[in-house]
């Protein structure tokens, strides 16, 4: 990286940005982000663990089942055979349903559609089992998020894209008393709303919370659409959680196309500004979104916060390379204006013992107190990302307390 750049300039950018009435704010969280929240006795377990801890979960479980545990090891040599290492949930789920998209009554790869559907279920239900949790208090990211969306009153309403399937965005938001809409209506059975979605009438001071994978707690029910709640008894019900990207049969009704074309859209419009936090940049599809929507409205901007060194964010930076509207903030340096970039380094004595906590000084020799510092870029810690916008906005509103009935 020849080139040096003052993290400390991206940071007031982002300030600059988020603290805006006027301009069209989005935030795009992914999988990293329910990782910043720390639970258990030492209080360094993450509460969802990410894809990778997803899918050894998934596997785990599976292997012990003696119905799926050979459709497991079946669909693991399928992508054996295909030269495809290391396999996600999500990509397990993909194939499945691609194979059952052709299976018909008969059988592909040495699966029956009955298998197939058997398979995709239970480790929909255990994807469901595994992220379906709550905040455990109201100091968390998602809290500084919801205070910061209604701290300011704004001429666009801010929007939340999220690969995520868990329900953490939403308890934040009904905590802190901020109104939202996700693509459905109704209070007993709340239906997907595909009309409500595209003429989108609401103030702009109601969050919008599009989730582009769907969530745990929507259903689709056979030729009635897709449905939000919690169901006792799933019965023939299937759980949307689709991070393929199958045309399923009336996909326009599904969520999926109308959510990613929430993304197409915000991006469309004047000076909007996406910050994307906790999102490793593996789904091709919604890149080639961004990207695309990048590169058609030139006053458009993104803002890519990765937790990891430049080195590793291998998805993210050769895209960045090639769009000049798309910053990656990484630890260490990243792309900015489609240049790549290393942060600076300072002697010991020049580095104020006062630097911010969004960008600290590390000791390039940790051995020498009198070496030469580095800069560390932090926001791409979506907990620190949290304290960055509460440090806009001031403290979180506390959550009232719910009559029981009783």
């Amino acid at each position: 990286m020849a080139h040096i750049e003052d993290p400390n300039r991206q940071v007031g950018y982002l300030q600059q940005c988020l603290s805006s009435d006027k301009k069209p704010i989005g935030l795009f969280l992914g999988a990293g982000c329910p990782m910043a929240v720390k639970t258990g006795t030492d209080g360094k377990q993450p509460l969802i663990p990410d894809i990778a801890g997803i899918t050894k979960i998934v596997c785990d479980e599976l292997s012990k089942c003696k119905d799926c545990g050979p459709l497991l090891t079946t669909v693991q040599g399928h992508f054996t055979n295909d030269g495809r290492d290391n396999p996600t949930v999500e990509d397990m789920l993909t194939h499945i349903r691609a194979l059952r998209a052709v299976a018909g009554k008969d059988q592909v790869r040495g699966l029956c559609a009955d298998k197939l559907d058997q398979l995709d279920k239970r480790v929909c239900t255990l994807i469901h089992q595994i992220v379906d949790k709550a905040l455990p208090d109201t100091e968390t990211p998602y809290h500084r998020i919801a205070a910061w969306v209604d701290a300011v009153r704004r001429e666009n309403p801010i929007e939340v894209f999220t690969t995520n399937y868990d329900l953490l965005m939403e308890q934040a938001f009904e905590d802190c008393c901020v109104p939202y809409f996700d693509g459905f209506a109704g209070v007993r059975k709340p239906f997907f709303d595909l009309r409500a979605m595209e003429e989108d009438m609401l103030p702009p001071r109601w969050a919008r919370l599009w989730k582009l994978h769907g969530s745990v707690n929507w259903y689709q029910v056979a030729n009635k659409g897709v449905f939000r709640g919690t169901a006792s008894n799933d019965g023939d019900l299937k759980r949307v959680i689709h991070p393929s990207h199958l045309k399923y049969q009336e996909s326009r009704r599904m969520p999926y196309l109308a959510m990613i074309d929430r993304l197409r859209a915000f991006l469309k419009k004047p000076t909007a500004t996406l910050i994307l936090c906790g999102y490793s940049f593996r789904d091709e599809h919604i890149n080639e979104v961004i990207v695309q929507g990048l590169q058609c409205t030139q006053t458009a901007v993104a803002f890519a916060l990765m937790f990891d060194k430049a080195s590793k964010c291998l998805h993210a930076m050769p895209l960045a390379a090639n769009r000049p509207n798309l910053n990656v903030l990484a630890r260490d340096g990243g792309v900015i204006g489609g240049q790549e970039s290393a942060w600076p380094e300072k002697d010991a004595e020049s580095v104020s013992s006062d630097a911010g906590r969004w960008v600290t000084w590390i000791p390039v020799d940790p051995t020498n107190d009198k070496a030469k510092r580095r800069a560390e870029f932090a926001l791409g810690d979506f907990a620190v990302f949290g304290q960055f916008l509460q440090e806009l906005v001031g403290a979180v509103r506390q959550p009232l307390e719910v009559p029981s009935g009783k």
